[in-house]
């Protein structure tokens, strides 16, 4: 049951992230507003701690702006960057994750949604940004090709389609993020699935 009354005016950048990591994710955590803390869930929020306090910081080469708000009337979508840095004239966004790089597309999503935003209130381009991995203490540099400004566009439009439907979407068939998601034992994957089967409706969830 969807707690939403009609579509949003903005989607939350961090919930494009989690659309662009599983549409059932982003179903529980946006429409129906359901989360389930874990260790790795609150290890985040600690290490976020520092960056969301905001701030500038002044450095020999380049400026550094914490907790920016951002938003984009033609994406409708808003929300915080972690820290936008101007180096040589040029202003970036950098966000911070807990882990360590993944072979999923969904944090340069997010990455990329904020630069777009950056480029609408600003006016500039921005050919690239950062992500800074605390697993592994370094910046992974991000370019903002084609293909992934498409995929912010493609998944800005899909959000809003989600939320106007109210309705919760299927699980995903990949069970590699299925085991590292927080939510699995509130989504239940292969068990769905399993109930899908025997209901005769497997060919919906996918």
């Amino acid at each position: 049951m969807s707690l939403q009354i009609g579509p949003p005016e903005y989607i939350p950048l961090a919930m494009l992230n989690a659309l662009a990591y599983c549409p059932r994710r982003f179903g529980y955590e946006f429409i129906q507003s359901e989360m389930l803390l874990n260790a790795h869930v609150v290890e985040g929020l600690l290490r976020h701690q520092g960056v969301d306090l905001g701030g500038t910081t002044w450095l020999a080469e380049a400026v550094q702006e914490r907790r920016v708000y951002i938003w984009s009337e033609r994406l409708r979508l808003a929300g915080f960057c972690d820290l936008v840095e101007t180096r040589g004239g040029t202003s970036y966004p950098v966000e911070y994750k807990k882990g360590r790089p993944g072979r999923w597309k969904n944090d340069r999503v997010q990455l990329c949604a904020q630069a777009m935003c950056l480029e609408e209130r600003t006016g500039g381009q921005i050919e690239c940004g950062f992500i800074f991995y605390f697993a592994v203490r370094r910046r992974e540099e991000v370019p903002f090709t084609p293909e992934l400004r498409v995929e912010v566009e493609r998944l800005a439009a899909e959000a809003q389609r989600l939320v106007a439907a109210g309705e919760l979407p299927p699980p995903i068939d990949n069970p590699a993020k299925c085991r590292d998601c927080s939510l699995e034992p509130l989504c239940l994957p292969d068990e769905v699935r399993r109930l899908g089967a025997v209901a005769g409706w497997e060919g919906e969830v996918g």
